[in-house]
Parts: C-alpha cells; sequence; structure tokens
C-alpha cells in the first residue's frame, strides 16, 4: 500500500537482514529511543526502551542505549524524550467517501490522528458507479500514503430496485470478480439487508457464499436482538451496529466481533459509551471487541479519530493499554493482520506513534518514516499528498436530475392521516407518526406545516433512470426558513431535500445539479453555505484541509437554519435499512416490513 517512498518490503524478502540488525551483526537505519513502549500483546508499557527499524520493518525492541553504531555511520535517531511509543492505530470500519474527501486525502488527518492502517467499505461509490467506482477507489487507496483495505460492498443497492432506485447493482458475480482481481480486497463489507439475509433471501445468501468459500470474513449491519442469531448463523461474524450492552452482549455470545463506534457527541453514531457496557457492567471479555470511527465528517475528522475513540474507552472504564489494543492489535486479529500490524515486535511494520500520557499523538511513522511530527506533517508527507489520485472524467458525470420535478406535495383537500417521518435528536431511528391534517378554508401549506411542526422532504431519482420523484413530511426536523439538499442520500445517492417551501427547495436542488453533487443550506432563495462534490455526487477532490473548512461553514449555517438532526444524519433519511420509517425515490418505506406506504391515507 502507499506509494512507493512510504512502501515496505514483504516480510520474506527481509528476514535475513532483520535476524542480522536483531543479533547486532547489521545496524538499523532508524532508532527512537527513549521511550517508554506500549505493548498491546502483555497489556503493559514498559520504560527506557528503543525501538530499531530496518526497510521500514521492527528489528528489536532494546533497552534505551543499547545501540552504539560506530562513528560516521549512517544510523538516524529520533529521541522520544520519555514518550509513549505505541502501535499505529487500525480502523477496522471507516467509508472514506462519508468524509467526502478522497482517499489520497483522507490520509492527512488520519496520520495526524495516529491511525496507520483503515479497513473502508465504499458502498457509496459502488452505489452510484456500480464496480468501476469500487475500482477507482482503489486505484486511489494505492495511491495514498496509508495503508487501506477494502470489505467489498455487500448490498447494492441496500434494498434492491423495487425499494430505491441506485446507479449501482453488484451482482455476487461481480463482488466475486473483485475479490479475485483486487488483494486489498480481504473481507465482505457490512450486510445491511439483515432482514432479508434473516428471512433467507436467495440474493443475500449468495452474496454471503462469495466471501465464505474464500475463506473470507463477513461484516454485519443488524439492528434488533431478534436478528442477531440468524446474522451469525448465515457466517456475519463482526458488526458496528451494537447500539447497547445488551445486544453487544447477544452478539459477543454468538461469537461475532463487536467494532464500538465512536462518534463526535452531538452525532448518531456514538454508540461506544452504552455498548461498552457489555464489558464494564457486564464482564464480558474484550478478546474480541475493536473500536472504529464508522462515518466522519471532514471537521470531525481532524477532531474525532481513532485516538479520540480510544480515549473515549479510557473514560467509559477500560484500562488505558487494553483500549488502545482495542484499536491496534485487536482489528489486526480480526482481519488475520496481528502478524503485520497492531503491535511493537520484530517483523512488524514499523507504523508508529509517539504519545504523551493522556494517549495524545505527537508524532506518527508510517512504515519508518516519519510522516508527522509534534502535529505537523513532515515535507515527506506534504510531497506524498499533493500527488493525489485523479478520478476519471466519467466519475464527474453522475448527476443526471429530470428537468422540472415537483418537489412539493399537492395539499390535501380533505382530512387525511399522514404517514410522517419524525425525526429524533442525535438518533439513526428515524419514527413512523401517523398525523391526521385537516386543511382550514383557505389555508395553504405553509399554516398546516407551521400547525404541526412539519417540513417538506423530497427525494429525487438523480441516477437518470427513471426521474422519479417521492414526497414525505419531516416533523421535528427544526427547519425555521429556507431548504437543504444533499445528493448523498444513502445508500442510494439520490437526491434529499428538505424545506418549508418549494421555490427554496427548488434553489437548493439547482445549486446541486450546478455543483455536480453536493451539500448546502438555502435561505430566502440565496445558497448560505455549500460543499461541493463532483466526485460522484460524494467527494470533494480538494485537500482535507479545504473539505474541513467548508464543512465546517455548512454546519454553522446547518444550525443557523434550526435543523436539528445533523446533516450526515439528514443524510440517512433515505436509508432504507433502518427502522422505523424512511423515504427513497420510489416512495415511503416501512421497516422491517420493507412495505411502500403512501403519504396521505383517508382519514
Amino acid at each position: 500500500m502507499g506509494l512507493t517512498r512510504f512502501s515496505v518490503p514483504p516480510l520474506h524478502r527481509v528476514t535475513r537482514e532483520l535476524a542480522a540488525v536483531a543479533m547486532g551483526r547489521e545496524l538499523p537505519d532508524l532508532v527512537v529511543t527513549g521511550a517508554r513502549i506500549l505493548s498491546t500483546y502483555t497489556e503493559r508499557i514498559h520504560g527506557s526502551r528503543e525501538v530499531w527499524i530496518k526497510s521500514g520493518r521492527i528489528a528489536a525492541v532494546k533497552p534505551a542505549g543499547s545501540c552504539r553504531p560506530p562513528k560516521g555511520s549512517r544510523v538516524s535517531f529520533f529521541d522520544a524524550r520519555g514518550g509513549i511509543v505505541a502501535p499505529g492505530l487500525v480502523d477496522p470500519h471507516i467509508h472514506i467517501e462519508s468524509s467526502m474527501m478522497t482517499a489520497c486525502a483522507y490520509a492527512e488527518p488520519a496520520l495526524l490522528n495516529g491511525t496507520t492502517t483503515i479497513f473502508c467499505d465504499s458502498h457509496e461509490i459502488g452505489n452510484v458507479c456500480d464496480a468501476r467506482g469500487i475500482e477507482w477507489m482503489l486505484e486511489d487507496a494505492r495511491r495514498a500514503p496509508l495503508s487501506i483495505f477494502l470489505t467489498v460492498p455487500s448490498t447494492v443497492p441496500a434494498t434492491g430496485p423495487r425499494l430505491e432506485t441506485a446507479g449501482g447493482d453488484l451482482t455476487p458475480r461481480k463482488i466475486g470478480r473483485i475479490f479475485d482481481r483486487w488483494p486489498e480486497a480481504v473481507g465482505l463489507g457490512e450486510k445491511m439487508d439483515f432482514v432479508q439475509v434473516a428471512m433467507g433471501d436467495r440474493r443475500s445468501h449468495a452474496v454471503l457464499r462469495e466471501a465464505l468459500r474464500r475463506g473470507l470474513p463477513v461484516s454485519g449491519h443488524i439492528y434488533g436482538r431478534e436478528f442477531v442469531a440468524a446474522g451469525a448463523a448465515s457466517g456475519i461474524s463482526d458488526t458496528h451496529e451494537a447500539i447497547d450492552r445488551e445486544i453487544a452482549d447477544d452478539f459477543l455470545e454468538c461469537g461475532v466481533w463487536v467494532f464500538l463506534r465512536g462518534g463526535p457527541p452531538t452525532t448518531p453514531w456514538n454508540s461506544l459509551p452504552l455498548a461498552i457496557r457489555a464489558l464494564t457492567e457486564l464482564g464480558a471479555n474484550p478478546k474480541r471487541v475493536c473500536v472504529c470511527t464508522d462515518d466522519r465528517d471532514a471537521d470531525d475528522l481532524f477532531l474525532f479519530g481513532m485516538d479520540w475513540v480510544v480515549r473515549s474507552a479510557v473514560k467509559a472504564g477500560i484500562r488505558a493499554t487494553t483500549a488502545w489494543s482495542l484499536g491496534s492489535l485487536h482489528p489486526a486479529t480480526r482481519f488475520g493482520m496481528d502478524g503485520e500490524i497492531g503491535g511493537l515486535a520484530p517483523a512488524r511494520r514499523a507504523d508508529l506513534v509517539l504519545l504523551n500520557d493522556t494517549l495524545e499523538p505527537q508524532c506518527t511513522w508510517f512504515g519508518g518514516e516519519l510522516v508527522v511530527r509534534y502535529g505537523k506533517v513532515t515535507p515527506a508527507l506534504e510531497r506524498a499528498l499533493s500527488r493525489r489520485y485523479r478520478y476519471p472524467r466519467a466519475a464527474y458525470e453522475t448527476v443526471k436530475l429530470p428537468e422540472k420535478p415537483v418537489l412539493v406535495p399537492a395539499l390535501p383537500k380533505g382530512p387525511v392521516t399522514a404517514n410522517v417521518i419524525r425525526t429524533a435528536l442525535h438518533k439513526i431511528i428515524l419514527f413512523h407518526d401517523r398525523i391526521p391534517l385537516k386543511p382550514r378554508p383557505g389555508e395553504a401549506w405553509a399554516g398546516l406545516l407551521a400547525r404541526h411542526r412539519l417540513c417538506f422532504v423530497t427525494v429525487v431519482e438523480r441516477h437518470g433512470k427513471s426521474g422519479a420523484v417521492a414526497h414525505g413530511l419531516l416533523k421535528d426536523f427544526g427547519l425555521r426558513d429556507g431548504a437543504v439538499g444533499s445528493s448523498v442520500g444513502h445508500d442510494a445517492h439520490n437526491i434529499i431535500l428538505a424545506g418549508r417551501n418549494e421555490p427554496d427547495m427548488r434553489r437548493a436542488l439547482a445549486e446541486i445539479r450546478r455543483m455536480r453533487g453536493g451539500v448546502c443550506v438555502v435561505r430566502g432563495g440565496k445558497v448560505a453555505a455549500r460543499v461541493a462534490l463532483p466526485v460522484a455526487g460524494l467527494i470533494s477532490d480538494k485537500r482535507a484541509t479545504a473539505v474541513a473548512a467548508e464543512t465546517t461553514r455548512l454546519k454553522r449555517a446547518w444550525k443557523a437554519a434550526g435543523c436539528m438532526l445533523p446533516y450526515m444524519g439528514f443524510n440517512l433519511i433515505p436509508l432504507s435499512v433502518i427502522p422505523e420509517i424512511r423515504i427513497t425515490d420510489k416512495g415511503l418505506v416501512t421497516v422491517p416490513e420493507m412495505r411502500i406506504v403512501p403519504l396521505f391515507a383517508r382519514a
């Protein structure tokens, strides 16, 4: 993985020289000395040590001061000044596209946070661009100064064409071809259609077979304790969707690895504080537990990386050495790579992090190369980040919208019962409310919306297939005026709009069309903030710092408009595999029934 200057030779090619360095017959290339060593193997911190590095790998860990090269030698020394040296963090489940940046750009905040390896599920770009989009992402990952592995998207589209229109259709055959062509494809990504898996759907199980017959691990996505055993029986062996201690305990008893998802506290995916209680309160052993980030906004990635998740585990009552193991050795073990990454021992990659006493990264080495020095990107990493992968032209031509879609439903002429989507602050689950609506004489939509704390929500098909438009109503979203819109409507990634009036919703749609994809806030007919995402309507082609700055401005405008649900949570409103009710371009979908229901029914 990574650019040539960061490449580390396979172990079988360098065993003789590593042994020679360990025995003192040859000199190391680099010695990180004056350190305390965090051992993930024994979960202890050892004082006064040094790490000998040769050809990008660890040759030995010795007492500090052991390496005394002759005068004139080319051995480089780095004085850790008593800091803690730990293995680089390994994130077992992330979505690069959720950060709205390329894999090459993603490497910068990851390395600043001490993360040196990630396992990504690129089902977002798969839903838009099919297998070719995943291969673009893999090419991008190969250029990145970061070790990036793929868990192949397993559920594209998430619920099949009956319930949503996607740009991609990853059949079992296509998935098998990716496994066979790309060595970076090391497992099957989260199986989001957990209801179909539990009910024995043939296609769902055919996808599972492609991974299982190759001996590859399968990631899960399960809501509801009643589905845990069926998922495990189907070969699913990890999950990041343990939302409380009880279901986390169920997963562990079924032999399923649990990835504790630590998200920023104001987002819907900070499930770690509740799920970790399976360890701290129910006494479960952490040996099959990891931590992960899952989704991150661009700006949040700089502030709430894997290191922050590890510290959150410490705050929740886990020992510091154990917590760091949950973020390094355990993920490496889960994917069968603990002989390569996740610990400080001979033969392992020299992916190191220098920490202070509160486990905050100070410096990062990737394959023995210093890429972050006391919170600053080094010249070596700066050069790598300036040579990012360029996506092909087709990746910029994915937003194909109908010309003049109707964005709001017709006002009911008489009393009706509306099937309404109710949001809840910091929640992933959306609630199904049935609200009686009775327009007063001469009343327009504005009055009806205000009386019931509602706004419009609309999904517009954007893959150029049907031009379908679906209308719905949101309750408690909080939008005071104007409209918001996004081309990142998980997982089919059709356009999702919310608004108090059609003109502002139309302005938001026009801006998304102009940007070739993106997220925006419109107030009073003017765009208040935007993030352009021209690559597949999902990804910016700018550097991470630029995307983060744009995202911060968007969030301010989002909050000023009154939106109570964070915009990444807003993007999940079309995700029709999570209870209780969602909206896709085909209409309102109830979960887990997976049934389309009308917006209005007779009162």
